[in-house]
């Protein structure tokens, strides 16, 4: 009796996937970032309880938001204290932009990637913003997006909140000269008057231009960041 098992050929060989398309100009992009910028990232934890009581409040005023909405709402409220990060950097000149075009990184499917703006978001309402950002999330994945949406973007966050990781360090999606990364939320062990207790902590991480913006500021802005999110109300 033969008991040997054939393995099917498709198992045996190896996968190529070609840089090109869609995925082809997102590496280009990468590399350009990475290759033409001074990039550096600070890293910061910051207490989410605030932040996850809002959502519920919210909530329970009819209004559906996501922590990412929430985030978007604490970012554009400290961005506007800090305008050299809602800036640009292109031929040597840097362009610190009068209006909040944020852009949120969506991942496709493909292991692909879009950073689509919801343009002027800092004059719009709370509210307004959140349909914006869904309306922006649902035309990527049907290729819908604007020449504008996907290039006018002045600041940008990228969420894996999802996932386990924490902090990383998010690439500058160019010219913009800042990036926020948003890592897990989880319940870790934090000091809170003084007794050590269990809180829902995020992680966060901006990535920016050192040609444009110093350690100083962009450090501040994150600390700022921070706080907005914890007395957030």
């Amino acid at each position: 009796m033969n008991t040997t098992t054939e393995t099917p050929a498709a198992a045996t060989e190896d996968k190529v996937i070609k840089l090109s398309g869609m995925r082809g100009m997102i590496a280009n992009r990468m590399l350009e970032s990475l290759s033409t910028t001074a990039q550096l990232t600070h890293h910061a934890e910051c207490d989410a309880t605030a932040m996850m009581a809002q959502k519920v409040r919210l909530q329970e005023q009819g209004i559906k938001a996501s922590v990412e909405d929430l985030l978007i709402d604490a970012v554009i409220k400290t961005l506007a204290r800090y305008p050299g990060l809602n800036a640009t950097l292109q031929d040597k000149e840097i362009k610190v932009s009068s209006k909040i075009n944020l852009a949120v990184a969506i991942a496709l499917p493909g292991d692909l990637l879009v950073a689509p703006a919801i343009l002027d978001a800092g004059a719009m309402t709370l509210e307004n913003r959140i349909a914006a950002r869904r309306d922006v999330v649902e035309r990527s994945r049907i290729n819908k997006l604007s020449v504008t949406e996907m290039t006018a973007g002045t600041f940008t966050i990228t969420n894996i909140g999802l996932t386990r990781v924490r902090f990383f360090t998010p690439i500058l999606n160019i010219p913009q000269v800042a990036i926020l990364g948003v890592g897990e939320t989880s319940l870790r062990p934090w000091v809170v008057n003084g007794q050590i207790v269990p809180r829902p902590i995020m992680g966060l991480s901006l990535t920016f231009d050192h040609r444009a913006v110093n350690g100083s500021p962009a450090g501040q802005f994150l600390t700022d960041l921070c706080t907005a999110i914890e007395q957030m109300a």
